[in-house]
């Protein structure tokens, strides 16, 4: 066996700790691509621009539409 065509211990060590490192950066970035988003910070997130436009709810009154109908 030639000695330039082996590979030593630490290169095959090397190796294998970057492709073991690889596979779990993969996993960890697809479990937490994977995970449902969270509903409190969607609640926050909506209510901070609700107050930062100053928008409103407004709720109708169940006889509003018929004010009309009743003064023609």
């Amino acid at each position: 066996m030639h000695q330039d065509s082996v590979l030593s211990a630490l290169q095959l060590a090397m190796i294998a700790v970057v492709v073991v490192a690889s596979l779990a950066a993969w996993l960890i970035a697809v479990f937490l691509a994977a995970r449902p988003p969270h509903r409190t910070s969607t609640a926050a997130n909506a209510r901070s621009r609700d107050e930062e436009t100053g928008a409103a709810v407004t709720e109708l009154r169940p006889d509003a539409g018929h004010a009309d109908k009743a003064a023609a």
